[in-house]
């Protein structure tokens, strides 16, 4: 393998996720509340929270930190399921703040996807997920690993 083929990756890599974090700034928020934000969106007006930690790859403390800084805002409020799981509800505000952010974002992504051939689609998609998987194998990680 050619060096320079990795170099390229890391580099595109690290400019999406550098587009990502432009945006959230452009928007006025941090990673982690664009990503609650996102992640709630995909799923509905709420999300469990524990999907939040698993599907935003972030640590449960900096989503604790940035929820609870959302809720003071009055854009989410946590509700309890049980003694154990909650779920991350947006209020009317978080509505329109997501609304004006996260859901932005996910139209833009799925225009990107739609302009794309299924083939192509399902290429990127499994080669990424490949990529993942490996990497963690490889690397002794678990899923867990990466959010703790």
């Amino acid at each position: 393998m050619d060096e320079m083929d990795i170099r390229r990756f890391n580099h595109l890599t690290a400019e999406i996720d550098a587009a990502y974090h432009e945006m959230a700034l452009r928007f006025g928020l941090s990673d982690s509340a664009m990503l609650i934000l996102y992640t709630i969106c995909v799923n509905g007006e709420s999300c469990p929270l524990n999907e939040i930690i698993k599907l935003s790859g972030v640590s449960k403390q900096t989503i604790h930190s940035s929820l609870h800084k959302l809720e003071k805002e009055g854009t989410v409020v946590l509700e309890h399921l049980d003694a154990k799981k909650k779920t991350v509800r947006l209020t009317a505000k978080g509505r329109e703040l997501a609304d004006a952010t996260a859901v932005r974002i996910v139209r833009l992504e799925n225009e990107i996807f739609a302009s794309w051939t299924r083939e192509e689609r399902e290429l990127y998609i499994g080669l990424t997920k490949r990529y993942l998987e490996e990497f963690r194998e490889r690397a002794g990680l678990s899923g867990a690993d990466r959010r703790e």
